[in-house]
């Protein structure tokens, strides 16, 4: 090499050396309240962390636990429509005890967030709570476009259907 790509690679050398140890001096702290003020910055932010970590947690508790109550209120449906089939074919009576059963597991689902669906017959679609599963016939020409029969119920848990209202419509 020449004398000259020498001291061009030596300059640039110094160079690279000066800003490096420039931006350590600017990245160091000089003094000690520069270094409290970091150690304080750094506090802030692990505690704030440490709380969004704390409340992320209790939310995806909680929505576990209501999707595991929503799973098992979806599978006690079923055993609440066959005690209502049930009893209607029997026609039992309050004090029997098949109603007794059937009053106490429905004031008890209904303590933990259970509603029915309100019986729609005679108004509009509302696709939001009612599912149609088919149209027939309508005996009066006011009854076109509306519920005649709920085939099953539907139910709220809280403020969420879990089962949609099967209905049949007129047309």
């Amino acid at each position: 090499m020449t004398k000259k790509k020498k001291e061009v690679i030596q300059e640039t050398k110094n160079t690279e050396e000066n800003t490096n140890l420039q931006e350590e001096e600017v990245n160091t702290p000089t003094n000690l309240e520069e270094l409290l003020e970091i150690e304080k910055e750094k506090n802030i932010r692990l505690i704030a962390e440490f709380d969004n970590f704390r409340k992320r947690n209790a939310k995806e508790r909680i929505e576990f636990f209501s999707a595991a109550n929503r799973d098992i209120m979806t599978s006690l449906l079923p055993i609440l429509d066959n005690f209502e089939r049930a009893i209607q074919a029997n026609k039992y009576t309050d004090e029997e005890g098949t109603m007794i059963i059937y009053k106490q597991l429905k004031s008890e689902l209904e303590r933990k967030g259970l509603k029915e669906i309100e019986n729609p017959i005679g108004k509009e679609l509302n696709t939001n709570f009612h599912e149609a599963i088919t149209n027939i016939p309508s005996p009066k020409k006011k009854d076109i476009g509306k519920i005649l029969d709920v085939v099953e119920k539907g139910y709220l848990l809280g403020e969420k259907v879990i089962r949609y209202s099967k209905v049949v419509l007129g047309k």
